[in-house]
């Protein structure tokens, strides 16, 4: 299987016929604010960072650390050490991992078969780290007769390992400890706990006793994105959640807590690709 060199054509070639695509990367590409895609995404850290963002989590980035994100999880890596930043991502399609799952061995629990108090961070040791390193290899190394067998078995392999650590280690972690300000992480939970009601910069000035050029000041440092940006990220997230487990368009409008129909509409389209209604019928197909 041949590597990808940017995360976008990556994620652009990620399909169920394809199964998932591989990036090894080694210079941080355009900034993305918060975001999701239909893809599963596993992201290696080789060179270590500064700190993610997902959901309302925040994470530092230590070599050897995997961070496991479904497709309705809102992310971003933020205060990238420019200098150096090596990672190898997966991108890995929702529909083949079902797929290639068995009675016995479902592969997809890593992704989403998760408690609400999880983390998505896993610390692989030495020995983790060169066999994830092993497979990958063995999956890009694989060419001419019989390369499809060899990319899909050592693929197999690869999530039953992840599965199997995630089983001891995905538990919950303090992500209030990491030096970041005590204030972006209530303001982070304020948002999240109340993502269906309306949200203003004013509401959050009266709930936290802080002026809105503070918070703006602050949540932009920390994070990298604006207030704005990040509710309508979380918005759309929870938008498609509804709309994959069965929900009208209507209901997963008014539990994403957007104030009008056609901002929702044109927010949506924007960040998916495809209309409300398109992705509902995509998701139940």
């Amino acid at each position: 299987m041949d590597q990808f060199y940017s995360c976008k054509e990556a994620m652009h070639n990620c399909s169920p016929e394809n199964g998932f695509t591989i990036a090894h990367l080694y210079k941080e590409e355009k900034t993305m604010d918060m975001h999701l895609h239909d893809c599963y995404e596993v992201y290696f850290s080789i060179s270590g960072g500064k700190q993610f963002l997902i959901g309302n989590k925040f994470y530092p980035i230590t070599p050897g650390d995997i961070f496991v994100i479904n497709q309705y999880e809102s992310h971003m890596l933020t205060q990238i050490d420019k200098m150096l930043h090596e990672r190898i991502v997966l991108f890995v399609n929702p529909e083949y991992v079902k797929r290639i799952s068995t009675k016995e061995t479902n592969l997809d629990q890593f992704f989403s078969g998760r408690p609400d108090n999880f983390s998505h961070r896993l610390s692989l040791n030495d020995k983790q780290q060169k066999l994830f390193l092993y497979y990958i290899d063995k999956i890009t190394d694989a060419h001419g007769y019989g390369h499809d067998i060899i990319e899909q078995s050592a693929f197999m392999e690869l999530l039953v390992m992840l599965n199997q650590i995630s089983n001891v280690n995905l538990v919950e972690e303090d992500h209030n400890d990491y030096g970041y300000n005590q204030h972006i992480n209530e303001i982070l939970n304020f948002i999240n706990q109340n993502i269906s009601t309306q949200i203003s910069l004013e509401q959050l000035t009266s709930e936290f006793y802080l002026s809105e050029s503070y918070i703006c000041r602050i949540f932009k440092a920390a994070t990298g994105t604006t207030i704005n940006k990040y509710i309508t990220s979380r918005r759309i997230s929870v938008a498609k959640a509804a709309l994959a487990e069965g929900a009208s368009v209507t209901d997963a409008f008014e539990k994403s807590g957007f104030n009008d129909y056609s901002n929702f509409f044109k927010a949506f389209t924007k960040t998916v690709g495809i209309s409300p209604k398109k992705y509902a019928q995509c998701s139940l197909s």
